[in-house]
């Protein structure tokens, strides 16, 4: 259909000129709770090969420590610095460039956990004398409002964060996917409550997860691997295989999740090269 598909030469370049494998999870690695075919021998794979792999995810809705213990139940062993999310590249944006500031997230228990774990001043309810009240008519408001994939939203979260971002207050958010794939359809991911948001005040938020520079950034930061070498490996043209193509380093798409074969040639982001899945890279490798 495209060169990029059709040449095995250049697939096994892309390989070669490799160092380090940034892998999606979910659609790439495993679907739902069930691992993907090849999955494993594709990781002994890169290790025979002295390449390296960490895992990094947009879902910012849960930790990393418990998809560290999710990949277990799969055979996966990883450590702590295998694997990165979306709100990880969040807090890190923030202490490194938001210093002190207060943060109204919109995010899940697990979350807040580890933005407050990190240092992260979280604008709560507690400040307040008239704790019966909303922020909104207490008036004060916090120096942001952050975004995430909130699986515990409600309406005075959103009409908080909409008056905040109205009143002044930044408007940050982890990551830009508007759905998130489950078992028989999918659900409103951060791209959709940021959307609800956007259209209420019209303020546009700012991205840091993939497929924007800051996680490229972290990336290289956290693994000293130069991004000329690594190659961000994903079933999502518009995150992962963009994260590498619009940051100097490459995209693969795996054809073992969202995007369809058929999809690629109207995209206004091509792949670097395609794989059937991570099996196939496993293969070559």
């Amino acid at each position: 259909m495209t060169q990029v598909l059709q040449s095995l030469e250049l697939k096994k370049k892309v390989l070669e000129e490799t160092d380090l494998f940034v892998l999606d999870l979910d659609g790439t690695f495993y679907l739902g709770n069930d691992i993907l075919d090849g999955a494993l021998d594709f990781l002994e794979a890169v290790k025979r090969s002295g390449k390296r792999y960490i895992f990094f995810t947009n879902n910012s809705s849960t930790t990393s420590e418990l998809y560290i213990e999710k990949l277990a139940k799969m055979n996966c062993h990883i450590t702590r610095d295998m694997i990165m999310t979306s709100g990880d590249v969040m807090i890190r944006f923030l202490k490194s460039t938001r210093p002190g500031k207060s943060v109204y997230l919109l995010g899940t228990p697990e979350l807040e956990k580890s933005f407050r774990d990190e240092g992260i001043d979280l604008f709560t309810s507690e400040r307040d004398e008239k704790a019966a009240m909303t922020h909104a008519e207490c008036g004060s408001i916090p120096d942001i409002v952050v975004v995430a994939f909130d699986k515990t939203l409600n309406f005075e979260k959103l009409s908080n964060a909409c008056v905040y971002i109205m009143q002044g207050a930044e408007f940050l958010a982890t990551h830009l996917d508007i759905n998130c794939p489950v078992k028989g359809g999918f659900i409103p991911d951060c791209g959709a409550i940021c959307a609800a948001i956007e259209l209420s005040t019209k303020v546009s938020p700012r991205f840091v997860g993939k497929p924007f520079k800051e996680t490229v950034d972290m990336i290289v930061e956290a693994t000293g691997v130069d991004k000329s070498r690594i190659a961000f490996v994903g079933d999502r043209i518009y995150t992962d295989v963009a994260t590498g193509v619009n940051n100097g380093a490459r995209g693969i798409l795996v054809l073992t999740g969202e995007t369809k074969l058929s999809e690629v040639p109207d995209s206004k982001v091509q792949p670097d090269v395609i794989f059937d899945s991570i099996k196939e890279m496993g293969e070559l490798l």
